[in-house]
């Protein structure tokens, strides 16, 4: 399979996700939003469709450098900001996020750069609650399907237009967009800590994986079928574990049933079941 396969048209797509952020922020009278801008072309899409759907001034971009961040990043952020006129703030996150790290050992660097996703996410949450806005989420379908992402931290938000879209999708959307190419070109990271790289973590490329993927998730080919298209077995095998092994990180979380009607398993409705009044 080629990574041409994937691609989507991306003008429909782009109408689809404007429709989707205008209807889903502004039913429930909510009518600005704030982002945390990494530098990154996850988030950089996002701003750009948020800044096409409301207008910049409805858009605030947060940037929440540590001090160990890549200057790239602080600088591709504000590369977004200026090309947007998007509203944004600096916050460096370094004595917050030192306040937690000073009892985890510095080689546990998993736990240290989960403690920094988190801290980001608590400014956004906060920024939200200051100025009656809505944080929205830069996830994209390679992630959560991975579960390559931080519960409660990078994974958060209220509203998420790139949940739907493989890495390889969002570059083509990226292209399509104008993003900037250095954003689009750069080798994906969170920036969590030094020489950190997405796909060194994950031990492979994400036009492999997403090929993968879309051969087990749309096009619904067993195990068999994938690997006559020579796919390697062990490689099938480790990714189809990390996406059954992250459904919980998914899902919301699980509740012991006690009553007839339980939040989440019988008590099921649209989020928008009622009018807001």
């Amino acid at each position: 399979m080629h990574a041409r396969d994937l691609h989507l048209d991306y003008g429909i797509v782009e109408d689809l996700l404007k429709a989707f952020l205008l209807n889903e922020i502004q039913k429930f009278g909510f009518r600005s939003v704030v982002i945390g801008l990494s530098g990154g072309i996850d988030s950089a899409v996002a701003a750009e469709l948020a800044a096409r759907t409301f207008g910049p001034q409805q858009v605030l971009a947060l940037l929440m450098p540590y001090r160990s961040s890549s200057s790239e990043s602080v600088e591709h952020a504000g590369l977004m900001v200026s090309r947007l006129g998007i509203r944004s703030e600096i916050v460096d996150i370094s004595s917050a996020v030192d306040a937690f790290v000073r009892s985890v050992p510095e080689e546990q660097r998993m736990r240290r750069g989960n403690i920094m996703s988190r801290t980001r996410m608590v400014y956004l949450y906060d920024i939200s609650a200051r100025d009656g806005s809505l944080v929205v989420g830069t996830s994209n379908k390679t992630e959560l399907l991975l579960g390559y992402g931080t519960l409660f931290g990078d994974m958060a938000s209220a509203v998420n237009p790139l949940g739907d879209l493989y890495k390889t999708q969002l570059r083509g959307l990226a292209r399509h967009l104008g993003i900037p190419e250095p954003l689009v070109e750069k080798e994906p990271s969170a920036d969590l800590w030094e020489g950190q790289s997405d796909e060194a973590d994950l031990g492979f490329s994400y036009e492999d994986v997403d090929a993968l993927l879309y051969m087990m998730l749309e096009k619904r080919m067993d195990r068999p079928s994938i690997l006559a298209e020579g796919v390697d077995e062990a490689f099938y095998d480790r990714v189809r574990s990390m996406v059954v092994r992250n459904q919980y990180k998914r899902m919301m979380p699980v509740i012991a049933k006690i009553s007839s009607r339980t939040p989440g398993i019988d008590f099921r409705y649209a989020r928008d079941w009622q009018e807001v009044k």
